[in-house]
């Protein structure tokens, strides 16, 4: 957990000027200094966690690093661990041998199915660990009036993450229409938040709609949907956070930003990521490597993963290698590939070689957090069936590859028409049995079906099946399999389970190895391409972000489809 920084002591004074034994000296370190954006060549002494000079020091042990390169250690500007689907400790096992030391988490995911309760619980599994973590004070639970999670996170929560954990600020506050009309609930969270940053989440908001969310007291974003809207908010002085995920992605698009303008208020981020990304490809070195392709320089992408992400969120101790910061840092033989040789945090050497060495201490999760999928009654084909005849058009959601936006389309529905896939959202947390029904197109499940809990924000239970009766008949069995199990993902075929990833902690997260949990992730999203038919690289987590009630343009709740535009519900059949 984020804890203030002291770096007055005497006894560390005393080792900086060199009258006490350091634990550590580091000897010829070619050192990423990001104030600078240069390179230096330099000793680098460690005591008591904290870097407490360059140059030689004597110290009880010595490593000589032989001019490899060293930089910060990684900080995700924006996450939701939740998303990782990965335990707390199973978390930073997997992140830390890529380099990632530090995240800015926003657990709203788990606020939305358990509130604070759930938070509270979540914080407290990372007191021990290796690493840092930053925890602000979900702001939009629910999302908006058109969601149903299990739980509220209202002002009181806010107030006790932020006093009682020494939160870092309030998380992205996503229900930009409410903030625009000054809706006062919403106004006295920001008020709240004090002297702690404010995160948005506005997607396409510009102009005056745009000035008023920022007098409001927003300051950041990471969902823009163009390049000129990045340029804009950027120019108002709001932090923008560049984004690599699994199914989100905008930092390749929007790279020229910082060709053109610099890396000032820019940082990097994850926001959600599936577990076999991180186990394949990384986390923030990943990103780091993305913005290199996309023409960005290595030394302004270091920087907007190292200081630009510690000023923004308050990590006064890191971001940069020097006196008084604390010891995060990574080691390179080389950088042509950003797979660190070794990884120090807080002065302590916990990986090298790409694994894990230090101890991680294993808090099991409360049971609290498991047993959240509550529904009314078992489910059937006909529970899906949707009252609409051929002929009659209707609403359709188009889902675009990489991208938390989706379009609207009017479709003249046909007999079982194979283009369309049907999407059904079942309230999961307190059994109401409410459902909502919708049509996709660009989804691509030539047969079968899939089901998650996993399914943002509010977390229901969201199925996607091919548009026939035997779809149909998939998507009850794939509920009804994900229901009894305790939350999860599962994948179905005429009747049988083909692929499942369980995911009993809230209907999110499972107490598994990333290596595991990630072959099982990788294993089911590979059968929904190659069996199902779908060609999206992220099925899951794309599904997942179909009932996100605050990204434009059509979306799909348990109460049914959401104009995201004009911020109200929808009838599916247009007269």
């Amino acid at each position: 957990m984020f804890e203030q920084h002291r770096r007055h002591s005497s006894r560390l004074l005393a080792k900086a000027r060199g009258d006490a034994l350091c634990d550590l000296l580091l000897q010829n370190v070619h050192l990423f200094v990001p104030t600078t954006k240069e390179w230096i060549t330099t000793d680098i002494a460690i005591a008591d966690g904290t870097v407490v000079g360059w140059g030689a020091r004597d110290a009880r042990a010595t490593i000589d690093l032989d001019g490899a390169s060293a930089t910060p250690g990684f900080i995700d500007a924006h996450m939701h661990i939740e998303s990782t689907k990965l335990w707390i400790p199973h978390f930073v096992a997997a992140v830390l041998p890529w380099g990632t030391t530090a995240v800015a988490n926003d657990p709203h995911e788990m606020a939305n199915v358990l509130g604070s309760t759930g938070v509270m619980a979540m914080i407290e599994a990372t007191r021990g660990l290796p690493f840092t973590f930053g925890f602000s004070a979900s702001s939009c639970v629910p999302a908006s009036q058109f969601e149903s999670p299990g739980a509220r996170f209202d002002l009181d929560d806010i107030q006790q993450v932020l006093a009682d954990t020494n939160g870092i600020g309030l998380a992205e506050v996503m229900n930009f229409p409410a903030v625009i009309a000054g809706h006062p609930e919403l106004l006295a969270k920001i008020t709240a938040a004090g002297v702690h940053r404010v995160d948005g989440h506005a997607p396409g908001v510009t102009g005056r709609l745009l000035d008023t969310y920022l007098c409001a007291g927003i300051e950041s974003d990471h969902e823009m949907l163009t390049y000129d809207e990045v340029v804009e908010k950027r120019r108002k002085g709001m932090w923008v956070f560049l984004r690599h995920g699994s199914a989100s992605q905008n930092l390749a698009s929007f790279a020229r930003t910082v060709i053109d303008h610099g890396t000032s208020r820019v940082a990097l981020c994850s926001d959600d990521r599936e577990p076999d990304l991180i186990v394949d490809h990384g986390h923030i070195n990943h990103c780091i490597e993305v913005a290199i392709e996309a023409g960005i320089s290595l030394e302004d992408a270091l920087t907007m993963a190292t200081m630009n992400a510690a000023d923004y969120h308050g990590f006064d101790h890191l971001g940069i290698v020097a006196p008084g910061y604390q010891a995060d840092l990574n080691i390179y033989e080389s950088m042509d590939r950003l797979v660190p040789e070794m990884v120090i945090q807080h002065g302590d050497v916990v990986a090298r070689h790409g694994r894990l060495v230090a101890p991680i201490d294993h808090v099991k999760p409360l049971p609290v957090l498991l047993g959240t999928v509550h529904l009314k009654e078992s489910l059937t084909a006909d529970s899906f069936k949707i009252d609409v005849s051929p002929g009659q058009s209707v609403r359709v959601i188009q889902v675009f590859e990489h991208s938390l936006l989706t379009g609207s389309e009017i479709v003249t529905i046909a007999e079982d028409d194979s283009t369309l896939n049907q999407l059904t959202v079942i309230e999961r947390h307190l059994g109401t049995g409410r459902r909502g029904h919708g049509y996709l197109k660009g989804f691509g499940l030539a047969r079968g079906a899939i089901a998650s809990t996993v399914a943002h924000d509010a977390h229901n239970l969201m199925v996607v099946g091919a548009n026939s009766d035997q779809g149909r008949h998939d998507m009850a069995v794939a509920a009804n399999h994900i229901a009894s199990t305790g939350g999860g993902q599962a994948v179905c075929l005429n009747g049988d389970i083909l692929a499942e990833v369980r995911l009993p902690i809230a209907g999110l997260m499972a107490d598994l190895p990333a290596e595991e949990l990630g072959r099982q992730v990788a294993y089911a999203q590979n059968v929904v391409r190659q069996v199902l038919g779908s060609s999206l690289d992220a099925p899951f987590m794309t599904l997942s972000f179909l009932g996100l009630s605050v990204i434009p343009a059509l979306k799909l709740t348990d109460h049914g489809l959401i104009d995201v535009e004009r911020f109200a519900v929808t009838p599916l059949i247009v007269d």
